[in-house]
């Protein structure tokens, strides 16, 4: 595989067979399939804690506001990214609606809506992993060409990854942009952002709009977005764990294999799965640090946005049902 083209494979993606392996070897492991309503006391806490931090901030120094950002609102914000995450899944509530306010309340601190739009197109990802029409999780052509290659490019590419990743969307032609839970989703958002601005002051919300570019971007953090399917460890494997101790505060958004194979096994739950089913993951290659890997992505030019696995979905059928496909899978 050259550092400067995508790999492509003919293998379907490893984890539909995968779980049905697991099923069959271990099927206790359908017990884990559950929902865990209680989620909703950590992500309205987070939110709570948001908000209590933008309004401290709202007079003090400008370093202060950027320091607390890096070190705190980033790890509260990315917390809150794996809130909306499980909400998208439907993992804490039964029924859609209770799991889309959920998600939508998660937004909140990130001040641009984004919750509803994320379902979709997280779903379409699972459902069609690889292939470059349906998948917005993999980097557009022209994304990889000119900003993967280098630690300048690459630095840029984490530091505005929310506006790449929003650019990313428009190639995905089987998802309607725009429906009512989705404005929605902009009123509450952007209602929100008008109250702490005329409550706090515009420090406060500047506070939580750096959290969010940390908690995604060049930071640590942003490491997340390398570890899960760049080829980093093996030219061979397409998805990968993490097991570091960063887990404890992104709930165990790091167990990416585990979550693929089961996707209805809420975060609680995925350290379990993991020791039940240990033959399909002891012997998968995984990261034990965001922070090593964040330097490594950066500076080792072997690793670029052009390192990763696509695929071709021939079925035209497939294809034009490509999101009705997503609905039905959850």
């Amino acid at each position: 595989m050259s550092k400067n083209s995508f790999r492509y494979s003919s293998e379907p993606e490893p984890h539909k067979g995968r779980t049905k392996q697991i099923l069959q070897q271990y099927p206790k492991v359908r017990e884990l399939i559950t929902k865990n309503p209680m989620t909703i006391v950590p992500l309205v806490g987070i939110v709570a804690g948001m908000v209590i931090i933008s309004y401290l901030l709202k007079d003090s120094s400008w370093w202060l506001v950027f320091l607390v950002a890096y070190t705190v609102g980033a790890f509260a914000n990315h917390s809150l990214f794996v809130m909306i995450h499980e909400c998208s899944h439907n993992l804490l509530f039964r029924g859609k609606v209770p799991n889309y306010l959920a998600s939508i309340t998660a937004n909140l601190p990130h001040i641009l809506p984004s919750a509803i739009s994320f379902t979709r197109y997280h779903r379409m990802h699972h459902v069609h992993q690889g292939n470059h029409d349906l998948d917005a999780d993999l980097p557009d052509f022209w994304e990889a060409r000119y900003l993967g290659n280098n630690f300048f490019s690459k630095a840029l590419w984490l530091l505005f990854f929310p506006f790449i990743q929003l650019k990313r969307t428009f190639r995905l032609k089987y998802i309607k942009p725009v429906d009512s839970w989705i404005v929605a989703n902009w009123i509450i958002q952007f209602t929100f952002d008008f109250l702490i601005v005329y409550f706090f002051g515009w420090k406060a919300l500047a506070y939580m709009a750096l959290s969010f570019f940390f908690s995604v971007g060049l930071h640590p953090l942003g490491a997340r977005w390398i570890q899960e399917h760049y080829l980093v460890l093996d030219q061979n494997q397409e998805t990968y764990s993490y097991y570091g101790w960063l887990n404890t505060l992104s709930f165990n958004v790091g167990y990416h294999n585990e979550h693929h194979d089961f996707p209805s096994v809420p975060w609680n739950k995925l350290p379990e799965l993991k020791r039940q089913a240990p033959a399909y993951y002891d012997n998968l290659k995984s990261h034990n640090s965001w922070v090593k890997l964040f330097f490594r992505f950066l500076f080792d030019n072997k690793i670029t946005l052009h390192s990763r696995i696509l695929r071709d979905e021939k079925s035209k059928e497939k294809v034009l049902s490509a999101e009705e496909q997503a609905v039905k899978y959850y």
